[in-house]
């Protein structure tokens, strides 16, 4: 089954103060896979770090257009800003170094920019988050066929391969695991795995822990954006990898 995403949060293993160094070790550019390291392995721990502005860019943008397609689960964030808010009360408080310093720069800045209200974008396949991510919707990606029936896009973005993937009706990708964490956004249609189905809004979230073998169902094809920040390894029989990969 699928990772629960909604309901009340009051989850001990939930550490914002945690959450706030793996933000550091982030923005100093650690050469450990971002993602590994801050461990997540639900839908839960990925909203949490989501809300403590840990992510990297990719994985940001697939919370985000997730939330887009399913408003509803918004509930789950706030209640997650709620929990990040306690403990940066009880955070110790420090001193500003340099303060005479700090509001001179504040007060000598230039005043913001006043912006126009952005004209109304026209209605795309793509969450908005995605599509200003890639920088096309679906009627423009440059599609390269990977396998048959198998069409994708990939690009590098902050350490991670982010994939766009489109994967014809009933195709199964080869069985893998994984040496990272790999997130999977369903844009549409739908995938089964030994875990459930994933649907449109759905986000699985795989690591070295998961071996499985997407099967597109047959009704539509399947369109997905992934965020992996390591390489899949194939499993499964020789026979059963030849199967796949012929389609």
């Amino acid at each position: 089954m699928q990772a629960a995403i909604c309901g009340p949060v009051d989850d001990p293993a939930i550490d914002f103060h945690r959450m706030d160094d793996d933000k550091a070790i982030t923005e100093s550019g650690n050469d450990q896979t971002v993602m590994v390291h801050q461990h997540i392995d639900t839908v839960d721990a990925l909203m949490a770090h989501y809300v403590a502005g840990s992510l990297p860019e990719p994985a940001r943008v697939l919370v985000q257009s997730h939330l887009e397609m399913k408003p509803d689960h918004r509930g789950l964030v706030k209640d997650l800003e709620l929990l990040a808010g306690e403990a940066l009360e009880q955070t110790r408080a420090t001193p500003i170094g340099d303060r005479d310093a700090r509001l001179s720069a504040i007060f000598s800045s230039a005043p913001p920019v006043e912006r126009l209200p952005a004209a109304e974008k026209p209605q795309s396949f793509f969450p908005q988050s995605l599509r200003d991510l890639v920088g096309f919707d679906v009627d423009t990606v440059p599609w390269k066929t990977k396998l048959p029936g198998f069409k994708e896009y990939s690009i590098d973005i902050d350490g991670c391969e982010i994939s766009l993937m489109w994967i014809k009706p009933g195709r199964a990708l080869p069985a893998h695991t994984h040496k990272g964490t790999e997130l999977t956004l369903i844009l549409d249609g739908a995938f089964n795995d030994t875990r459930g189905r994933f649907g449109p809004g759905d986000i699985s979230v795989a690591d070295e822990t998961v071996d499985h073998r997407p099967v597109a169902e047959k009704d539509r094809p399947c369109i997905a954006f992934s965020v992996l920040d390591a390489p899949i390894k194939l499993t499964g029989s020789y026979r059963q990898l030849i199967g796949d990969l012929i389609g």
